[in-house]
C-alpha cells in the first residue's frame, strides 16, 4: 500500500496530522508490513494556516502511482480549488484506489471531479460552497462511499485516520491504534 499525503500553503495542520498519525502506525506498529508513504506538494516547503512549515518528500510529482491519496483542509483550500495547475495535478490521482479528504480538502477533491453524484461531507462552514461538487453534503462526521472518504472538520481527521485503518487492516488493528493513541474512537458508520 502506498499512500500520498497532499500538503500545501495554508492547510490546517491537525487535518494532516491527526489523519497521518493513526494511519502510519499501521506501518510503525508492524500491522501492514507494506504500508508506505510520501509527503506531496507543488512546492518542496509549505507553511500552514498559523506558520508550522511542513517539507515535501515529492513535488509536482504525477499521484498515478499512489494506492490512497489523502487531502487535509485549510484556508488554503479556497484558492486552490480555483487553481488549475493544483487541480490538474490532483487530478492524477484518478487510478488511486482510495480517496481520502479532511474538513474543506473535499473541495480540493470536488474541483478534480472526484465527488461528482458522490455523498459527501466538509466542515460545516463550507457545507454551501461543497454542493456544486457532489451529488449531496452529508452533515455526518465521516462519510465513506467505498473508494472517497470524506470526513468534516479538523478533529475529524482522527476518526476518518482510524475509520481507514479499518478499511485496510480490520477493526481490531482500529482498536489497538486507537488504544495506542489512547483515542476513544467514536465512529460506527
Amino acid at each position: 500500500m502506498k499512500a500520498a499525503f497532499i500538503v500545501f500553503d495554508r492547510m490546517t495542520s491537525l487535518d494532516f496530522i491527526g489523519f497521518y498519525d493513526p494511519v502510519t502506525r499501521l506501518k510503525s506498529m508492524k500491522i501492514v508490513g507494506d504500508f508506505e508513504w510520501r509527503i506531496c506538494s507543488m512546492a518542496l516547503s509549505v507553511v500552514d494556516d498559523r506558520g508550522l512549515r511542513v517539507e515535501a518528500n515529492t513535488v509536482a510529482e504525477p499521484l498515478d502511482s499512489y494506492n490512497m491519496v489523502f487531502v487535509p483542509g485549510g484556508f488554503g483550500t479556497r484558492t486552490l480549488q480555483n487553481d488549475r495547475a493544483f487541480v490538474d495535478w490532483l487530478k492524477t490521482a484518478g487510478s488511486a484506489r482510495l480517496k481520502v479528504s479532511v474538513c474543506t480538502g473535499a473541495l480540493l477533491l470536488g474541483a478534480a471531479g472526484f465527488l461528482r453524484g458522490r455523498r459527501a461531507t466538509t466542515h460545516p462552514s463550507a457545507y454551501k460552497a461543497l454542493e456544486p461538487y457532489c451529488g449531496s453534503v452529508v452533515r455526518d462526521r465521516v462519510v465513506d462511499e467505498g473508494d472517497i472518504v470524506t470526513a468534516g472538520g479538523v478533529s475529524a481527521a482522527i476518526d476518518v485516520g482510524l475509520h481507514i485503518v479499518q478499511k485496510l487492516a480490520g477493526a481490531e488493528a482500529r482498536t489497538r491504534i486507537a488504544a495506542q493513541m489512547d483515542y476513544p474512537y467514536r465512529w460506527n458508520g
